[in-house]
């Protein structure tokens, strides 16, 4: 089947302008569908919904993928360790996801190798077996063939692994990507299809008609003003912060999340070269972690540490930290040490409430839809491979509550905004795809926005203006964390970085020095979070 062609235009695209869709926002009288939450599910629930030809709106109080969405170890994958626990339903419908969306994301995802090394004959061939299996349920949309690989084979293609005892090891494949790039890309298909969406606007309260809810109101934290939209039928998709939403619908609602934390550390390529991904098998607490290049770096993670409370920023915990550090030095000759680490990362992730589970760990992925008696539409769990189909089955359910008319999904062969045949990409700007020919228009115009912004990264001045043009970019964080990736690989560079991207923003923005001000007192305090010392 021919994928379908986003209606956006090359020589015109189409501006995520947030003084626009917030007009446009204020002027629909009433929206077909509502999606409160700009992470993975609420985007795709904006792209599923806009694609079929309803009118929906999606807010989100902070910027896109601001949570969990940006926060994950970068895979597109069906969940090795899903499989060992015997959910087959949730790894074969996660490795189809993953074939879908590496077809029709290929300027932000790619096929990643990975390698699990193995130091006795017995874990050889039931990791072998196991991966076997997992390759198989992907059936048609398989990604590269499992093999078995000699001692010799796999110290060539991972030079650093600890080499005492090792007999050899299961070379596999599986998806790799930028999140939050794909969340932009998201937010910019589902504009494109005719959604209105709008960051830093959050849900104040929620409006009701009688039993049902009939709509929301908003507080713009850039405009500091308070307005009311109304909508048929509204979808919490704020991911851990779902409760919240709930107990505002229902103040005597019960949690529905067990919220859990990863943490994740970013190191230098040397400490682990190549371009293969190391696969831990079983760490101490009987799950997988993983080393991952990624932007010229490699993510180490994760963990998983059950947390009482949600915010914004968590932090990650000096157990953790070591947690990671321990079990990658178990596996490789090189000696990481904290000050090594360009930055460290820590997300929540939004799993369904069990009483029988003994820990986060071993708590369903699966996602879960709950319906309100007031017709507010939750939905919970889940992860970034399997994004649309939870919006699918979002969108499904939100049109039966509003009584919209009946239509079909047709985002399994959608193409997302910046589809491009990635044969011939350049690879500094591949993420945008086909968008990457009008940044290096502004780079043309004005040569110095074609220099790094800072020594250690490859991210240009015109990336940070194509992001306020292009993306609504509305802070410095929303540019140094979300659309580059630079406080997320070398927060010591992000913050170096910081003063000239905010007067460029300001620039750009028609913002005052006073602006300029506050976003570099901002930025210097969330970096920090970012740094260990």
């Amino acid at each position: 089947m021919d994928l379908v062609h986003s209606p956006y235009s090359l020589t015109q695209p189409n501006p995520m302008n947030r003084k626009e869709q917030l007009a446009l926002l204020k002027a629909e009288k009433t929206w077909d569908i509502l999606v409160i939450g700009g992470g993975a599910t609420g985007l795709g629930v904006a792209v599923d919904a806009a694609s079929r030809g309803y009118k929906v709106a999606l807010i989100e109080k902070e910027d896109f993928a601001k949570g969990t969405s940006s926060r994950s170890t970068k895979l597109v994958h069906g969940g090795v360790r899903y499989l060992a626990q015997g959910n087959i339903k949730l790894v074969r419908e996660a490795l189809q996801e993953r074939g879908i969306l590496l077809r029709n994301a290929p300027h932000l995802t790619r096929k990643q190798a990975f390698i699990v090394p193995s130091y006795n004959i017995v874990h050889k061939y039931f990791y072998g077996i196991g991966l076997g299996i997992y390759d198989l349920l992907a059936g048609k949309l398989q990604i590269g063939k499992v093999r078995m690989l000699g001692k010799d084979k796999v110290i060539e293609r991972m030079p650093v692994v600890q080499q005492k005892h090792l007999i050899g090891g299961v070379e596999y494949y599986d998806g790799q990507f930028d999140d939050a790039r794909l969340a932009v890309s998201l937010a910019q298909t589902a504009v494109d299809y005719g959604a209105c969406v709008v960051n830093h606007l959050e849900v104040d309260d929620l409006v009701r008609e009688g039993k049902k809810i009939s709509g929301a109101v908003l507080y713009d934290h850039l405009s500091r003003e308070t307005f009311s939209v109304s909508a048929k039928v509204i979808v919490n998709a704020t991911g851990v912060f779902a409760d919240g939403i709930l107990q505002m619908e229902d103040k005597d609602a019960h949690p529905l999340l067990s919220p859990s934390q990863g943490i994740h550390l970013v190191v230098d390529k040397h400490f682990f070269p190549g371009n293969v991904a190391l696969m831990i098998p079983k760490t101490d607490d009987n799950r997988v972690l993983f080393a991952v290049p990624w932007h010229d770096k490699v993510v180490l993670g994760t963990t998983d540490t059950p947390v009482d409370e949600v915010n914004e920023e968590p932090k990650a915990l000096d157990e953790e930290i070591d947690f990671v550090l321990t079990h990658f030095s178990r596996y490789t000759t090189s000696t990481l040490t904290r000050k090594d680490v360009r930055s460290v990362f820590a997300g929540l992730r939004p799993l369904v409430r069990s009483s029988n589970a003994q820990n986060t760990a071993l708590i369903s992925r699966d996602h879960t839809i709950v319906v309100a008696p007031s017709g507010l539409i939750t939905i919970i769990g889940g992860k970034w491979t399997t994004y649309r189909k939870m919006a699918k089955d979002a969108v499904d359910n939100a049109a039966f509550v509003a009584k919209l008319a009946k239509r079909e999904c047709v985002t399994e062969d959608l193409r997302i905004h910046g589809w491009r045949d990635m044969k011939d990409a350049e690879e500094a700007l591949a993420v945008y795809g086909a968008d990457a020919i009008q940044i290096r228009k502004l780079m043309e115009e004005q040569p110095a926005w074609a220099a790094p912004i800072h020594p250690r990264s490859t991210f240009t001045m015109a990336e940070v203006v194509w992001a306020v043009r292009q993306e609504m970019a509305m802070t410095v964080e929303d540019v140094l964390a979300r659309r580059v990736r630079l406080l997320f690989l070398d927060a010591k560079a992000a913050l170096d970085a910081a003063p000239a991207i905010a007067v460029v923003m300001a620039a750009e923005l028609g913002f005052s020095d006073a602006w300029i001000a506050e976003q570099k007192d901002a930025f210097t305090e969330l970096a920090s979070g970012y740094i260990l010392e």
